[in-house]
């Protein structure tokens, strides 16, 4: 077992006795990768990793074990597919201590088959819950090493975003801007992820998909882009302009920035998550344009380019230091042009660090 799984595991620990939860169940996945720096291969066959207050174990199809025994020393319970995994699952509970766990807390990304499949050998009045108020508290804050490897993603996305400045002119098509994206990305090591370019009336759209359209002169440019190296992710959205901005442009763009300023302000360890939200919104709402704005302020980013914390009107999470998020505030007008900044910043005792080193400034393409 390596010295930072040992680690993570005596946090976790720590986490279940402080809520009472006697069995965590993860399965293949992000929550898997976190514990153990691996995951087995994800498919049909039933794969938990159990951990009890005191042992750990797997459950774990024979097709995979030898596969997998090559990353860890952790007791395997291993079935076969003719004969199933029910005996196998009962016999790594009791091996854990956990066969009446009173609460057990379910990887809420597993297949709802395994769940079924663990539930119905616990006792009835076994008490459930999810892995947000164990394991997923534990994810929310970073160490310096995931931090470092945040740190050098985003330092590509900045790389990856001048090349689309660098690229965009009138005339190309969004897919080819997004071409160049992919490829900046892909010259770092790193796998392109998403890649939004919004031009125009696109941009209105938060989620579009880079299309066929033809960038023009006059159009205001959404570039929303992230990649992944090392098992981390980046993310970040800045604007371009098409020689002379639309109408309007300018205004919105100054009220999104201080939006931004809002939620860096606001953001401090101790308070809560719909704070943020709300200092983003309400500069937004006062400009007079609240209804523009259709999404949440913020996601939280590390293993999974969307986790835990989610910075919206309703979240009562506290931040805390050491947590990773995104502050995208964003107004979107129908039929004109939309306009999104985004930065990712982990949070520090003194408030938000910006992991990015690329301005928020409009880029403004010569034509």
């Amino acid at each position: 077992m390596t010295e930072q799984t040992a680690t993570r595991l005596k946090a976790l620990r720590q986490r279940m006795a402080e809520t009472g939860t006697g069995l965590v169940a993860i399965a293949p996945g992000s929550h898997m990768d976190w514990v153990l720096g691996f995951h087995p291969h994800p498919d049909e066959r039933p794969c938990l990793l159990l951990i009890g207050p005191e042992k750990e174990a797997f459950l774990m199809p024979v097709l995979n074990a030898e596969g997998t025994r090559e990353f860890t020393d952790i007791a395997f319970h291993n079935w076969a597919d003719e004969v199933g995994p029910v005996d196998a699952l009962t016999a790594a509970l009791a091996d854990i201590g956990a066969e009446a766990p009173g609460l057990v807390a379910l990887d809420e990304t597993m297949r709802a088959d395994f769940a079924l499949l663990l539930l119905d050998a616990l006792p009835a009045e076994t008490r459930r819950d999810f892995t947000p108020s164990t394991l997923g508290g534990l994810r929310m804050r970073k160490d310096a090493a995931e931090y470092a490897k945040l740190k050098m993603n985003a330092g590509i996305a900045d790389r990856a975003m001048q090349a689309a400045f660098a690229t965009i002119r009138p005339g190309m098509t969004e897919k080819e801007v997004a071409a160049a994206i992919r490829a900046h990305f892909s010259s770092e090591g790193a796998s392109p992820q998403f890649w939004i370019v919004g031009a125009g009336g696109n941009g209105a759209f938060p989620h579009h998909s880079a299309s066929e359209k033809v960038v023009q002169e006059g159009d205001a440019v959404v570039i929303d882009i992230g990649g992944r190296k090392e098992g981390f992710p980046s993310d970040m959205t800045r604007m371009a302009v098409i020689g002379i901005a639309p109408e309007g442009y300018g205004e919105i763009h100054t009220i999104v920035e201080k939006a931004v300023q809002a939620a860096l302000k606001a953001a401090k360890p101790g308070v809560l998550a719909r704070e943020v939200d709300a200092a983003a919104r309400g500069v937004i709402t006062d400009a007079g344009y609240g209804e523009y704005f259709v999404h949440r302020t913020g996601h939280g980013m590390g293993i999974d380019g969307h986790e835990p914390p989610y910075i919206t009107a309703t979240s009562e999470t506290v931040l805390e230091e050491g947590m990773v998020f995104s502050i995208e505030p964003g107004i979107y007008l129908p039929g004109r042009f939309g306009i999104r900044l985004e930065d990712i910043v982990i949070l520090r005792a003194d408030g938000p660090e910006i992991l990015s080193e690329l301005p928020r400034t409009v880029h403004v393409v010569s034509v």
